[in-house]
């Protein structure tokens, strides 16, 4: 076998869960296969390179070898090696995640307490027969 579709190498290589997926993926313009935006039937050989894009972080891989057969994970791996920028960019990501700060904790206010909905309920009765809390001029 000299080449593949992208959409079934990539579905045997455990990128994606089924050819489906990958063929959307694809079409969605996710996938590179050396530098040129690809089509699901676009056939890879060994020594191609392969981007694919994922949650804002774009993977680059080199074909090692070809199967038209989805196996185990650990012979699936066999078939592509991940270039050195693309592991860096991924470790960097990692990194930028871990001292993120915990998106909960950025809210001030959610649902009011009993306290707080007694407070606005409250000011809400000195508004008066207005309909907002605006001051009128």
């Amino acid at each position: 076998m000299d080449k593949l579709r992208i959409d079934k190498w990539l579905w045997a290589a455990r990128f994606y869960k089924t050819r489906t997926l990958a063929s959307e993926d694809i079409g969605k313009g996710r996938v590179e296969v050396n530098g040129q935006a690809a089509k699901p039937a676009r056939e890879v050989k060994v020594g191609d390179t392969v981007a694919v894009r994922r949650d804002a972080l774009t993977r680059t891989f080199l074909v090692r070898g070809l199967s038209g057969m989805r196996g185990p994970a650990p012979v699936a791996q066999l078939l592509y090696e991940e270039t050195a920028e693309s592991l860096k960019a991924r470790e960097q990501a990692a990194q930028q995640r871990r001292e993120a700060p915990e998106p909960a904790m950025s809210i001030e206010h959610g649902r009011p307490t009993k306290r707080g909905r007694r407070e606005l309920e409250d000011a809400q009765r000195g508004w008066g027969d207005r309909w907002s809390a605006s001051v009128d001029d």
